[in-house]
């Protein structure tokens, strides 16, 4: 007779901690002192205005999905409004690029600018954004060099887009809260 061998219960605990630890909210995430409001209901008033609390009563409403379009994409907006002059030779939003055709402007007529702008991730951050800039140069139509510009030009860019990005950023929060109000039991 074979005996049966079970699963301690603390053994079976420790891993319902781990998978449970892995879920997101369930994750422990620090806060300065005067973050987080110190009465309960100072806590509900800023959670709903923040969109992230619900009542009861709102359970039987219909409330519009969640839809992730590429202008509810603060970096994809703000790459696009700041290169708006250039005109693109692909934008894919699924793939995270942006590349520009040659940009020539009118004042060197030898001299043209391509821009390629890849997204790492979409949060709002100095590492987000991979950009190159190429630099084409003609003596003539047959004889063109092009190269990588490594310059200022790149960092300037940078700071516009994450500006822009970050701005568009803080209309999206403003535009989520909603003021809080107490309902009485009735």
């Amino acid at each position: 007779m074979k005996k049966r061998t079970q699963m301690p219960i603390f053994s079976f605990l420790v891993i319902l901690l781990l998978i449970l630890n892995s879920c997101g909210p369930f994750k422990y995430k620090r806060t300065k002192a005067g973050e987080v409001p110190v009465t309960g209901s100072e806590r509900v008033k800023k959670n709903m205005e923040e969109g992230k609390g619900f009542r009861l009563i709102d359970l039987g409403k219909k409330k519009g999905g969640t839809f992730d379009f590429a202008s509810s994409n603060e970096l994809w907006r703000a790459s696009l409004d700041t290169i708006d002059f250039m005109p693109l030779a692909s934008a894919n939003y699924s793939g995270g690029i942006i590349i520009t055709d040659w940009y020539n402007d009118g004042s060197s007529n030898n001299q043209s600018v391509k821009i390629s702008i890849r997204f790492l991730t979409n949060e709002v951050r100095s590492d987000a954004l991979d950009i190159k800039i190429f630099t084409k140069n003609c003596n003539t139509n047959i004889d063109c060099k092009v190269y990588e510009n490594k310059g200022n030009l790149i960092h300037e860019l940078k700071k516009s887009i994450l500006k822009k990005a970050a701005l568009y950023e803080k209309q999206n929060k403003d535009k989520k809260k909603k003021p809080y109000t107490m309902s009485k039991p009735g």
